[in-house]
Parts: structure tokens; sequence; C-alpha cells
């Protein structure tokens, strides 16, 4: 493993974990899909209570995914790219170093 693929890999790990779990990944994508979005609205239909959605999304916003802005009384909550970015390059590292492992691999055979 390279310095950079491992660093990659190390920053990625606080994402992956926070991804790891379905509630999370689901308010990540209705994050996605509506914008910025109230907490009171990620509660509906999330199938869980205020307090549990509000500690997923603390979790996320631990791992840089989300943002929290105040508006009034309400809190407004924002994926934040750059993290998924970062998700992003990882997977593409992993890819990468597959795909030359299996070059590598089938090199080796079709030389024999």
């Amino acid at each position: 493993m390279q310095p950079t693929s491992a660093a990659t890999y190390r920053a990625a790990i606080p994402i992956f974990a926070a991804l790891g779990d379905e509630h999370r990944l689901a308010l990540v994508h209705r994050l996605s899909a509506q914008g910025p979005t109230s907490l009171s609205r990620l509660c509906d239909n999330a199938g869980m209570t205020r307090q549990g959605v509000s500690k997923h999304l603390h979790v996320l916003a631990s791992a840089g995914l989300v943002r929290r802005t105040q508006r009034g009384r309400e809190s407004i909550w924002t994926l934040a790219p750059a993290r998924m970015a970062a998700a992003q390059r990882a997977l593409e590292t992993i890819s990468a170093e597959w795909d030359a492992s299996l070059a590598r691999l089938r090199a080796y055979v079709e030389h024999d």
C-alpha cells in the first residue's frame, strides 16, 4: 500500500463508519434528495424518535458529513460535499488498486 493510499484510507474511516448504519445512510439520502432540511422534517417518517434522529445526525456531523445551522428555533441540516468527495476518492483508490492487482494476476496466469 502506498503512503497516499494509507492516508486516503485513514481519512475515510470515520466517513464509512458513520455511513455504515442504515438510519444514518437514510438520513444522508434524504438530505441529498431534499437539500437543507429541518430536524422536524427529517423526523417525519423516519421510523425513530426525534432524539434518535438527532443522535444519528450528530454522528454524521462528527464525521464531517453534515452541518447544522440555526434558523430561528429550528436546526437546519445540510450535507457537506467535501467529506463525501473524500469517501469517493477512497473508493476510487481501492478500485484502482484492485484493478492493478487483477492485472498483475492475469499477467502472471497468462505468462505460464
